[in-house]
């Protein structure tokens, strides 16, 4: 059985460095995105040239006048502005997945593990590409990184280019955080990814009793449809001693068992049926068996399915019995009379 960890043992670790790599990368999209379009890459190629710092962008067209091969530098090229923007993009579409995901502890150690790896080693491209030499020109010689990373952005030749220099030496920083951001997230991910064995055996013990519990459950799900389908349970079930099965008062004419306990005087439609017990019943099936009795239809009844010759108990409250004529009963006003002109 494979085990994959799926916590982290330094969780708000992990959070924290997810909150602090939003003011990082945020400013890298931005960053990226100016830069995009070549805006101020050729121009700080130039300056360079101009102070003698590196080669010159005119070497294109020497070389190619000359029918020569010119490689431009990769601290100098489309691909760097272009490639950092695509990283800026794809960082942050993670930044705003990847933390509400982490929260809700899906974000597991392999799988974060595999994110942060990745990116930290784009990151670490990206720096490699800004921090570029550039030894195209053999009369000035660029060994190192360029000189708006090395040197202050006051040198430069033209003063207009003094604001792209702090822009590209702020995206070279960001980008270096960046990298060693990710670097801290993909070690943290991949200590929680080697568990100890008894973190296995803790996981396993879990698994055995969710299982246990599943399989009681489908036990008792079995149960209870044999009792379903068995014979026993319908109209034919015997009556389970010390329960009295009732009847609805409106549907007569059911099984026996259910007409046992009815009330001598239960309605239904167009009377009332007496289910008084007659000995041939009883005899004959154990059960009570419905008689119906005699529905009064005298006029002088005020309720037309009252029975004559049932008797009303006079209720009693506290060893007395009260009359109906204590009764307080309610007054009703008659309706008023037409008036007459």
């Amino acid at each position: 059985m494979v085990y994959i960890p799926r916590k982290y043992r330094h969780y708000n670790a992990v959070l924290y460095l997810m909150f602090a790599e939003c003011p990082i990368i945020l400013p890298v999209l931005i960053l990226t995105g100016i830069a995009s379009h070549d805006t101020y890459t050729t121009r700080l190629w130039q300056d360079g040239a101009n102070n003698g710092f590196n080669s010159a962008p005119n070497q294109i067209v020497y070389a190619l006048t000359n029918g020569n091969s010119y490689a431009v530098p990769m601290v100098w090229s489309s691909f760097l502005y272009n490639y950092d923007l695509v990283i800026g993009v794809l960082s942050t579409f993670f930044i705003l997945t990847k933390v509400p995901v982490h929260v809700l502890r899906f974000f597991h150690p392999p799988v974060s593990a595999f994110v942060h790896g990745a990116l930290c080693v784009l990151y670490a491209a990206a720096a490699s590409f800004q921090a570029g030499h550039d030894t195209t020109d053999s009369r000035h010689p660029q060994n190192g990184p360029p000189w708006y990373i090395t040197k202050s952005c006051s040198v430069a030749y033209s003063p207009g280019n003094v604001g792209y220099c702090k822009q590209a030496k702020a995206l070279f920083a960001m980008t270096v955080i960046a990298t060693a951001i990710y670097f801290a997230q993909t070690v943290l991910a991949l200590i929680s990814c080697f568990t100890t064995k008894e973190e296995r055996e803790a996981y396993h013990q879990r698994k055995e009793e969710k299982q246990e519990e599943r399989d009681a459950e489908d036990r008792a799900l079995r149960e209870y449809e044999e009792i379903l389908k068995s014979p026993a349970f319908g109209p034919g079930m015997p009556i389970t001693p010390g329960l009295t099965p009732m009847q609805s008062a409106y549907f007569p004419g059911q099984h026996p068992q259910y007409q046992y306990g009815m009330s001598p005087y239960t309605p239904h439609f167009g009377g009332f049926v007496n289910s008084a017990p007659s000995p041939a019943a009883v005899a004959f099936t154990g059960y009570y068996q419905p008689q119906p009795s005699s529905i009064s239809t005298s006029p002088s009844s005020d309720l037309p399915l009252r029975d004559p010759h049932f008797d009303v108990k006079t209720p009693s409250f506290g060893g007395r019995q009260i009359t109906v004529t204590e009764v307080e009963q309610p007054y009703f006003p008659p309706p008023p009379k037409k008036a007459t002109k």
